[in-house]
């Protein structure tokens, strides 16, 4: 439902740390990134993304970024793939899904 809110949680398969993908659900539809948090950087680690930094429980969270996605593709790993959440309540693990391309898209349901 729009304003819900999608947790993305993997690890950098470079750098091997922590990554953490804060979305929210926009009125059409589509998912919007709007914070992202890692613990430090290095390759394949932006520099400056939205519109502020903070540095909190020694994670660095860039916010503000609005970056609009139809759909989230990725190629899922047991390994890396850590977890899904939406509202704060676990959807699933990367360990419980297959290890292949994935498409994550929201849509309206009917009842």
């Amino acid at each position: 439902m729009p304003g819900d809110r999608l947790y993305f949680g993997w690890l950098h398969s470079f750098e091997n740390i922590p990554w953490h993908e804060y979305y929210y659900i926009s009125d059409g539809l589509t998912l919007i990134l709007d914070t992202i948090a890692f613990p430090g950087f290095g390759a394949g680690i932006p520099e400056n993304r939205g519109r502020g930094v903070r540095i909190e429980g020694g994670l660095i969270y860039m916010y503000g970024i609005d970056d609009e996605f139809e759909q989230l593709l990725w190629l899922n790993s047991h390994e890396f793939t850590q977890e899904i959440t939406l509202n704060g309540k676990p959807l699933t693990r990367g360990s419980d899904l297959p290890q292949r391309r994935l498409i994550l898209r929201i849509e309206r349901r009917g009842f």
